[in-house]
């Protein structure tokens, strides 16, 4: 009876999923030695590295689904570390077969590489892409969002990472804080104290993306979303070379000044050989306790860009025009996107049916080289 308690543990443990790597630990190789002496189980468990920043939700967690066992009245976690050679293993495994600092989003991955993109600043962009990947994460996808607007980052604070917090390293891989069921990356992790402002050039931003797209561990992923900077400069096009083939959202507001500066970014998206499959209208017109509507930016933008997209190619539809919202900025400043703290205001409706959308259409398979073996 005893060695068939101390399997059943063996088991509840064995089932913990990792916070960061989102694998059980069986999996993982993070177990050790466990068994059971009158009612008490003793559980051995490893983490990846010393001062594993999910260590104490492990131990939490490892601890609570051992005394759910029945029979078990007391457990007692010792927690170590695995050797390098242990690590080194894991990150082989993880990897899956791919050499270090390859990338692994190329045109024959399963994932569905969605880069948000705007002609100018200030029109929302990032609020829409952080709510889109946490809805979508809602859905059941697993979602990672890389923010390549490297001298504006903002995603970070939108989903209420902490000031502070970096990627676990484990050897040369990189894991992503999660939020919201998110994993996201961004330079504003990667700053020394005291640091706000990165000053750098074309150079450094083309090894930056490309380091998020290869030296991060983001796992097995149905959706990687890109916040992408303004305009169409250097990392417009470093994206471009690396990503032909991810798929482009366009974001706008209904200003003349913001859509005609919108469809040169979709324009140029396109050039490089990555599909347009919309435009999202932010800031549109909103209705007031009276009823009356107050369209602050005027109105038509959306619309402008998706008609001026769809010439000469496949149709680009609007997929919604997104109402100012209160509820929208102080969801941003609180790090809980509206999506989540006010699923029916009006503007985190508009954002759940763009997500629908989305998930809707997939990804295309033609032309793609399938991971399949006949034996």
């Amino acid at each position: 009876m005893t060695a068939e308690l101390a399997e059943a543990v063996r088991r509840a443990v064995g089932a913990v999923t990792d916070p960061e790597l989102r694998r059980p630990l069986a999996d993982l190789d993070m177990l050790r030695d466990i068994t059971v002496a009158q009612a008490t189980a003793h559980v051995g468990i490893v983490l990846t590295i010393v001062g594993c920043p999910a260590a104490t939700r492990i131990e939490a967690d490892v601890r609570a689904a051992a005394a759910a066992v029945p029979g078990i009245d007391a457990v007692e976690v010792t927690v170590g570390v695995m050797t390098p050679d242990e690590r080194r293993a894991l990150t082989e495994r993880l990897r899956d077969g791919r050499a270090p600092r390859q990338m692994p989003f190329g045109p024959d991955s399963l994932t569905r590489v969605i880069a948000v993109t705007s002609g100018k600043g200030g029109v929302g962009k990032s609020s829409l892409t952080a709510n889109l990947a946490v809805a979508l994460a809602a859905r059941g996808r697993r979602v990672g969002l890389i923010d390549a607007d490297v001298h504006g980052f903002s995603i970070p604070g939108l989903l209420g990472i902490a000031p502070g917090t970096q990627p676990t390293r484990i050897d040369d891989l990189m894991l992503p804080p999660v939020a919201h069921d998110v994993k996201a990356v961004s330079i504003g992790m990667f700053l020394r104290d005291g640091e706000s402002v990165v000053a750098w050039r074309g150079p450094m931003l083309h090894r930056t993306v490309q380091q998020f797209l290869t030296d991060v561990f983001f796992g097995d992923l149905d959706v990687l979303f890109i916040d992408m900077p303004p305009g169409t400069g250097d990392i417009a096009i470093t994206l471009g070379q690396l990503l032909p083939h991810a798929e482009v959202l366009v974001v706008t507001t209904p200003q003349e000044a913001a859509s005609d500066v919108a469809i040169r970014s979709g324009l140029v998206a396109r050039q490089t050989g990555q599909r347009v499959i919309g435009v999202v209208e932010n800031m549109s017109a909103m209705t007031l306790p009276d009823g009356t509507a107050l369209d602050l930016f005027g109105s038509g933008g959306g619309q402008a860009v998706a008609d001026a997209l769809s010439q000469g190619g496949d149709p680009v539809p609007l997929l919604a025009s997104v109402p100012l919202s209160p509820r929208l900025r102080t969801g941003g400043d609180a790090g809980v996107p509206v999506v989540l703290a006010d699923p029916e205001d009006p503007a985190a409706r508009a954002i759940l049916a763009v997500a629908e959308a989305i998930d809707r259409t997939g990804r295309g398979l033609s032309g793609r080289r399938l991971p399949v073996s006949l034996r």
